[in-house]
């Protein structure tokens, strides 16, 4: 997953794709007509992978469906997957590079039972999807009604948090506002690099859907504030605050999709690092559903960006330190049942 040019890739003319994911009937399909019939003058190819529990709706369809791939009226695309994700999204490019199909995006939909992990490493896997398509970002939409059961009884639900760059939490309305804060919450423990945000009946900014570049090995790594105040608060007193934890619902639930931060003002032993994280993912790869760090480099005066997403990884220079900036690498894991102190003691012996 070499992705040194991530950047200039988008100017070559490559086609973003977002992964949108949610349990079943968390709105999905209300979020994507919504997108697809919006004017925002983009042309939208659609997968859907067809068990889903509805379809987009014909009537914004203009064939009959005999044929894999339709063209909707408004020019967007919809195609469902019969064969697998790969030869669809082949079959797309060639289309497109033909003139036979216009689209500017590809949206993928994916069963609400699915893990969106094999998806999103078909584009970097495949070198013939690679040079044609680029991952922004993974979309997750939470029901607020029907969470916390999804979340305690199904795995998949908790994976598609984990892998998550943005999350939306849909019916709102029809939980009291203390649920949501406690799933708000619970969500944050699991995730905190994915931003929250509440959608009505799909009603969500665009500018929140797309071009999100949640795979771009950029030099912020957004982790929700709160989550690491919170971290070191219970770093200090994690043997005695089970009686008087102002968050009763951290031991509710103990999911067994986590997330934690590694830090450090000490620079890291690129050859001792290398080695470490490359023996971690054969072990625990599966479990590891996003990876992603800035970090400081011992023999560089620039960051290193990292990620990787289950055995994948890559790692990028970017940006120079500025002068006077703390140098410091941060690091965020978001797995199943991750051996966290291993982890980190790993990650503190491979410091220079």
């Amino acid at each position: 997953m070499s992705t040194g040019t991530t950047g200039s890739k988008v100017l070559q003319g490559l086609i973003p794709v977002t992964i949108l994911t949610g349990f079943l009937g968390s709105g999905k399909t209300t979020l994507l007509k919504r997108i697809l019939t919006e004017a925002h003058g983009q042309k939208i190819a659609v997968i859907e992978n067809e068990f889903g529990e509805e379809n987009i709706d014909t009537e914004i369809l203009v064939a009959d469906t005999t044929e894999q791939i339709i063209q909707m009226n408004n020019g967007c695309v919809c195609c469902t997957i019969r064969e697998d994700l790969r030869t669809t999204l082949s079959d797309l490019a060639a289309k497109r590079r033909r003139g036979e199909l216009n689209f500017d995006r590809v949206v993928i939909e994916t069963t609400g039972l699915a893990d969106p992990g094999p998806v999103a490493q078909t584009f970097f896997m495949d070198d013939e999807i690679a040079e044609s398509y680029l991952l922004d970002s993974v979309l997750t939409l939470v029901d607020a009604k029907h969470a916390e059961e999804q979340l305690n009884t199904r795995q998949e639900a908790r994976r598609q948090i984990g892998f998550a760059d943005q999350i939306f939490i849909s019916k709102a309305d029809l939980v009291e506002p203390a649920a949501i804060a406690a799933l708000s919450h619970r969500i944050k423990h699991m995730n905190p690099r994915a931003p929250q945000q509440q959608a009505h009946f799909g009603e969500v900014a665009l500018a929140k859907v797309f071009d999100l570049r949640g795979f771009n090995l950029n030099a912020k790594l957004e982790i929700d504030p709160d989550f690491l105040t919170a971290e070191a608060a219970h770093e200090h007193h994690d043997h005695a605050h089970d009686e008087h934890c102002d968050h009763p619902h951290h031991h509710a639930h103990d999911d067994d999709v986590k997330s934690f931060v590694f830090r450090s003002d000490r620079p890291f032993n690129p050859t001792k690092l290398e080695d470490f994280l490359g023996a971690i993912v054969q072990v625990y790869g599966p479990k590891m559903l996003r990876y992603k760090g800035v970090l400081y480099m011992k023999g560089t005066d620039k960051k290193v960006i990292f990620q990787g997403v289950h055995q994948l990884m890559g790692s990028d220079l970017g940006p120079k330190w500025l002068p006077g900036e703390k140098k410091g690498s941060k690091m965020v894991f978001i797995g199943i049942d991750l051996p966290k102190e291993i982890l980190l003691q790993g990650m503190e012996g491979c410091l220079a």
